[in-house]
């Protein structure tokens, strides 16, 4: 019987390798990213004290809009004519009013006030862009063409964005 006893032993250590065969297949892994964009504003403000008289007209001022859209999506930032001007497309009436009191501006593209950046419709015009998946900054120039006869106030008016993609 100890002749036995190692040769028992052996077989039991050795490795089992009795698979008979082997199946695959494969599946698929998914993910749908979807286009989106935010954009967010600073205040346009001409002066918390602008003197009438003293003034030299046009008043101009800038703020920015950040605009953030996902990677290679392209965009379009519109804005409205404001909600003093009498229609969302009514971009000659833009105004800001304190009371009854309008004061009238403009809103533009470009620094030399050439564009009014409006929806595209009504001789206006969009500022369009690709997204990066970073912020990027547009200037809004704004313009107040005349003072004549402005009563004194507090004038605000609030202007919509709207940025498609």
């Amino acid at each position: 019987m100890k002749k036995f006893l190692p040769l028992l032993l052996t077989a039991c250590l050795w490795p089992v390798s009795g698979w008979a065969g082997t199946a695959s297949n494969s599946f698929q892994v998914t993910a749908t990213v979807t286009s989106s964009c935010t954009v967010s504003g600073t205040t346009l403000n001409f002066g918390a004290s602008i003197d009438p008289l003293a003034a030299s007209v046009p008043l101009d001022a800038t703020s920015t809009l950040t605009v953030q859209c996902t990677n290679t999506t392209p965009y379009a930032v519109a804005l409205n004519a404001g909600t003093n001007a009498g229609g969302p497309a009514n971009f000659a009436a833009r105004a800001m009013k304190s009371g009854v009191h309008s004061l009238g501006y403009q809103l533009y593209l470009d620094a030399g006030r050439a564009t009014v950046w409006g929806d595209g419709t009504a001789s206006s015009s969009t500022s369009a862009g690709t997204g990066t998946g970073s912020a990027q900054t547009l200037t809004i120039y704004g313009r107040l063409p005349s003072l004549a006869n402005v009563v004194p106030g507090s004038y605000v008016d609030t202007v919509t964005v709207t940025v498609s993609y």
